[in-house]
C-alpha cells in the first residue's frame, strides 16, 4: 500500500510538471504567432507596443532599484 501511494504522488508531480511545460510551449507559440501575424502587426501599430507595461512583479522587492 505504501508503494502505491508513492507511485500516485510521483504520477501527480510528473503530470503537473508536464502540464506546466505544455502551457509554456503553447503560450509562447500563441504569443509569437499573434505578434508576427498581419492582424497582430496592425494592432501593434494602432495601439502601440505594450512591452513596457508595468506589472505587479515590477514592484516586487527583488526588482527595486
Amino acid at each position: 500500500m505504501d508503494n502505491l501511494n508513492m507511485l500516485i504522488v510521483i504520477f501527480i508531480v510528473v503530470s503537473i510538471g508536464g502540464l506546466l511545460a505544455l502551457y509554456g510551449v503553447i503560450e509562447a507559440a500563441v504569443r509569437n504567432g499573434i505578434n508576427s501575424s498581419i492582424i497582430g502587426q496592425f494592432l501593434e501599430k494602432k495601439n502601440g507596443t505594450e512591452e513596457d507595461k508595468k506589472t505587479f512583479l515590477d514592484n516586487d522587492l527583488d526588482n527595486r532599484d
